[in-house]
């Protein structure tokens, strides 16, 4: 089963569970109805920090949302052009990832192999989440601002953080960037 559709009936079960409207959740999460909708009905798969929002609603882990328990593992092993991939493609934030924990049962982390278009970023928005992150350049220049202060990263170079700082990043290489990203824990305290 394709992650969008785990995902969307996952939360669409557990909604109608809490005996809740898609408006109420859109409330309480802060996420849009039509979002909500749309991922649902397994239309589109929502950034981590709106499936945060989500799960805390139902003081789930995200990886509730993520993970089909008759298809996850103990052990995990991908080769290239065998992970599951996710396209961003949206105004700002080009971006596919390749998840390296997919399929891993009840991982305390997540981890992907991201390819950032030229020009890609986060948006103009700061995030900001519990847990940790670490980033790690494998190729290309990304602008990380953390808190007020600016980070550039080029090929070799790692940046570690906590993920509560408010952050958001750029692509300002002279093509795409390949980024190893990994996100820590990934459970809702």
């Amino acid at each position: 089963m394709q992650i969008k559709k785990i995902v969307g009936k996952k939360l669409k079960e557990i909604r109608l569970k809490s005996d809740m409207t898609i408006q109420v959740l859109a409330e309480k999460s802060k996420v849009s109805s039509n979002m909500i909708s749309r991922i649902e009905r397994g239309l589109t798969i929502p950034s981590v920090e709106i499936l945060m929002r989500l799960a805390l609603v139902f003081d789930k882990s995200i990886n509730y949302f993520v993970e089909d328990v008759s298809t996850s593992h103990e052990i995990v092993h991908t080769r290239p052009g065998q992970r599951d991939k996710t396209v961003y493609d949206d105004d700002e934030n080009n971006m596919q990832t390749e998840s390296f924990t997919s399929g891993l049962r009840d991982p305390q982390f997540m981890s992907f192999y991201c390819t950032v278009k030229q020009g890609g970023s986060s948006g103009q928005q700061n995030m900001y989440h519990p847990g940790d992150e670490l980033i790690y350049i494998v190729h290309g220049k990304i602008r990380m601002n953390i808190a007020g202060e600016t980070y550039i990263l080029e090929e070799g170079d790692s940046l570690s953080f906590k993920s509560h700082l408010p952050h958001r990043w750029d692509n300002i290489g002279s093509d795409e960037a390949k980024v190893i990203w990994t996100l820590s824990p990934f459970t809702i305290i």
